[in-house]
């Protein structure tokens, strides 16, 4: 492929990504507003009409938010891209740190800290604007700027060390390096599972014992029936930053634990706290956790394999912007400039994802219908779905591309099939 060939395709890529975004989400927002006035006729009875308008009030003012941040970041991507930022940010680094380890993670270091910088401010209306104007912030500024931080430090301590490792590999372990850098991937991100529930999520949250009895009876005797074992039962103080609510299970193997928002607890019945979690034990039992590892691992396999392709074609580099280096190594740009382009072509397979994910979260819907009561995760949703202000009435588009959850008729639908 010639330069210009490549140049024109990633173009056309970015701007096909953007207007396909912009095209969903101004669907999204045209199909609830015309749906705003009437409450759908399955929930006539459970939904009152003022939380369904403030419902898609809320989706309106995110997805508006949404397309706003579509258009900065692709306006920041081909500045980076075609417009040569990278190529700037990679001769002021390379001057200063020099061309070889230290330079080359430099380089990837001040361009991730650039587009998280971009991303910020939409962070931060998101939370303190939209979150708040609806109702569900409780997060302090402190709380913010103190997350960020601790965000970064963890970033840097556990991100630096395995860009090293990928910098040496690309430049040491000769042709198929990009398979021992998949070897070393899979096993960071396993140990990340493992460490995760004991060392990275407490320090962004505090985690306390379930010290219901009766819950915990009914949830230790669901698990039981279920065979399923966990380390613990935890509660975590999601109040601190939202009003939100959820349950998840965290860990890895024989470190699994189960944890509650705080929130959820104070909401939900003790059947329908008991319905919800015996959802998230389906995707246990239907093995979907383990499908989506090897989808993943697969996945990341044949972009590692790609990438080791085109860090040899000079066309990648001078399509993107960028003239690579005939005598130093050029590993730091060729994963700074795959990490920006692969977004852009990724894109358009994500239905597929969604749609997978949808298909899991009925089968996990029916077994929990199987082993509570359907109706108690009926009422579970709708609780749910009102608390958490999700509309009742999505694009259907929309909803094909984007949802990784069915839209509560459909599930609901499904579930009183069980009832």
């Amino acid at each position: 492929m010639s330069t210009l060939a490549f140049t024109i395709l990633f173009a056309a890529a970015v701007l096909a990504m953007v207007g396909t975004k912009l095209w969903l989400a101004s669907r999204q927002i045209r199909f609830v507003a015309a749906h705003r006035g009437q409450v759908p006729e399955q929930f006539a009875g459970t939904i009152a009409l003022a939380a369904h308008q403030r419902a898609a009030d809320y989706t309106i003012e995110r997805t508006r938010l949404t397309m706003l941040e579509v258009i900065v970041s692709a306006a920041v991507l081909i500045a980076l891209t075609l417009l040569g930022g990278v190529a700037a940010i990679n001769s002021l680094v390379s001057n200063w740190l020099g061309e070889g380890y230290l330079g080359q993670i430099g380089l990837v270091a001040v361009v991730i800290a650039i587009t998280s910088a971009i991303d910020l401010p939409f962070d931060y209306y998101r939370q303190f604007v939209v979150e708040e104007r609806f109702g569900f912030n409780r997060m302090t500024k402190r709380i913010f700027f103190t997350d960020l931080a601790k965000g970064i430090l963890l970033g840097a301590a556990l991100g630096l060390p395995l860009l090293f490792v990928l910098l040496w590999l690309m430049n040491q372990a000769g042709s198929l390096w990009w398979l021992w850098a998949w070897v070393v991937l899979v096993a960071f991100q396993m140990l990340v599972l493992v460490l995760y529930p004991t060392f990275i999520a407490p320090l962004f949250n505090k985690f306390e014992p379930l010290t219901d009895d009766a819950l915990k009876s009914r949830i230790e005797a669901l698990m039981k029936r279920c065979g399923f074992a966990a380390k613990g039962l935890f509660v975590m103080d999601g109040s601190r930053r939202s009003a939100h609510g959820n349950a998840y299970f965290t860990g890895f193997g024989a470190a699994k634990r189960i944890v509650f928002f705080d929130t959820l607890l104070a909401r939900l019945s003790g059947s329908e706290i008991e319905a919800v979690l015996a959802h998230e034990l389906g995707h246990f039992k239907r093995r979907h956790v383990i499908k989506r590892m090897i989808v993943t691992f697969a996945i990341s396999l044949a972009m590692l394999a790609l990438l080791g392709w085109l860090t040899q074609r000079v066309w990648f580099y001078e399509g993107l912007g960028v003239q690579p280096s005939m005598t130093g190594s050029n590993s730091g740009l060729a994963l700074v400039l795959f990490f920006l382009a692969l977004p852009v072509f990724m894109f358009f397979v994500t239905p597929l994802g969604s749609l997978s994910s949808r298909k899991h979260e009925f089968e996990a819907d029916a077994f929990a219908a199987s082993q509570t009561g359907a109706q108690d995760l009926v009422n579970a949703l709708v609780k749910l779905y009102e608390d958490n202000a999700s509309t009742l009435t999505p694009d259907p588009l929309y909803t094909a591309f984007y949802y990784s959850h069915p839209p509560a008729s459909q599930r609901i639908d499904r579930l009183l099939r069980h009832a």
